[in-house]
């Protein structure tokens, strides 16, 4: 695949977020579409109160149409059926994130959904997920990144994808919690899987994908980087969160997701870890869960600790890419 389609893909995803935000901003303030802030949590995150929420309906939307458009035109009009699972899963958990969304700033229940209604909903994308990919007789084998060695799980693969699906789409909402910092390090999370696909990968609307909603964060991070003037909420985190699963679904690397994606893997261990040792000892490990807030109460700036997340998400990023283009 030409490289200069690839940039131009990037290019109009990042235009069309940038020309959205102007219009749904001022639009999702008008209607008083504001983040709610934890009581709990940090007390200098109190001045967000209010910040129009929901952005992600912008690059939810600048993902399909830049998708669309590219692999149309790519493919001489024709679209294969992986760009419509990564839409639908796009699209899917950006839609149980956007009802999140909406019952916690126009119902003003600050939880939103309950657990086990968001768990419903995420189980059965993810069982639509692959009740499709069983249609087209996609292999049930994980492979060991870097090598050939392979392993087939059968029936278990099943219980592995929606496992990816959930867990994914729940680790990138845990990381979302601080100006710029899900749309930065999901952007490079997401850009090292299309580096991944664009050396190696067969299949070309994978990579489209892939730099569509790198080119969709970066736009959206204009307005999002400190201070935040939009924040993506649920609706944004719980799409890419079951998008970039899904990816790792579609490419074979499933085992390398908890590679490239090493901060999400990260966020979530310190939230498990909080919990258990407070349950069983009483205590607690980190001053705050999910990570990123222990490091602002030990008194780091916001910005230090999105920057370092970042940095540490590139290292993950080029380690997943290192393994799958150099050692394979």
């Amino acid at each position: 695949m030409d490289l200069k389609i690839l940039l131009i893909t990037m290019a109009i995803a990042f235009l069309i977020t940038v020309l959205l935000s102007p219009i749904l901003i001022p639009f999702l303030r008008r209607l008083k579409f504001g983040q709610s802030i934890r009581e709990e949590g940090p007390k200098s995150h109190l001045k967000k109160k209010g910040t129009p929420t929901m952005g992600g309906l912008m690059i939810i939307l600048s993902v399909i149409i830049t998708s669309l458009i590219m692999a149309y035109k790519y493919n001489d009009g024709t679209i294969g059926y992986e760009l419509w699972l990564l839409l639908f899963v796009l699209a899917g958990y950006g839609l149980l994130g956007f009802l999140d969304d909406f019952i916690k700033v126009v119902l003003k229940r600050n939880l939103g959904l309950t657990s086990k209604q968001k768990l419903a909903g995420q189980l059965i994308i993810a069982i639509v997920f692959y009740y499709i990919l069983q249609s087209k007789d996609f292999p049930t084998y994980i492979q060991l990144p870097g090598t050939n060695i392979q392993w087939e799980l059968g029936w278990f693969y099943a219980v592995l994808v929606i496992v990816m699906l959930v867990g994914a789409s729940n680790a990138v909402n845990l990381t979302d919690g601080l100006d710029g910092l899900l749309a930065g390090t999901a952007s490079i999370a997401f850009g090292a899987f299309g580096i991944i696909a664009w050396y190696g990968f067969p299949q070309a609307e994978i990579t489209i994908f892939s730099l569509a909603v790198v080119g969709a964060l970066l736009g959206f991070l204009v307005f999002n980087a400190h201070p935040a003037k939009v924040f993506m909420g649920d609706t944004g985190s719980l799409g890419l969160g079951g998008a970039i699963g899904a990816l790792a679904i579609l490419m074979k690397l499933e085992i390398l997701l908890v590679v490239i994606g090493g901060v999400f893997v990260l966020e979530t261990l310190s939230v498990i870890i909080q919990v258990i040792s407070f349950k069983t000892t009483g205590k607690r490990v980190f001053k705050m869960s999910p990570l990123h807030h222990h490091y602002e109460l030990l008194g780091w700036s916001e910005w230090r600790v999105v920057t370092t997340f970042w940095a540490v998400g590139l290292i993950f990023a080029a380690l997943g890419v290192y393994i799958e283009v150099l050692l394979s």
